[in-house]
């Protein structure tokens, strides 16, 4: 797979995790990188979103600003998301997914504009 994350588990609330995503074979510079979840019974939702190597561009959904941030190492091909003061509502599966990067800025693709998208990550916040 040309994405893969780590990082997933149980967890209480309040408590913190750090999800990571490893990209291999492709230009990772070249593409937006998306943090996306999707609970049970719900849509999938985008969490973070890192703009490519040429774009400044970043974003962070409303329901989890302030707890969870994004970074992105370009030499490494890897993306982590550090989320803190995790609550039940965060429990689903994480996917990271890659959009090559056609336009500027990451915040404006839909999750279906993601070409690449790894297998997923559980995260169970119990209260």
């Amino acid at each position: 797979s040309e994405l893969e994350e780590s990082g997933g588990g149980l967890v209480q609330s309040g408590g913190s995790l750090t999800l990571s995503c490893q990209a291999s074979g492709f230009v990772f510079g070249n593409y937006h990188i998306g943090w996306f979840r999707q609970a049970p019974g719900k849509e999938r939702e985008s969490v973070s979103c890192f703009g490519n190597g040429r774009s400044p561009s970043r974003n962070v959904a409303d329901s989890v600003k302030g707890r969870f941030t994004m970074s992105r190492d370009n030499i490494k091909m890897t993306v982590d998301l550090q989320m803190n003061s995790l609550e039940p509502d965060d429990t689903a599966v994480y996917y990271c997914a890659a959009a090559r990067g056609r336009r500027w800025d990451c915040s404006i693709y839909s999750h279906d504009e993601y070409e690449k998208w790894g297998q997923g990550t559980q995260v169970t916040v119990s209260s």
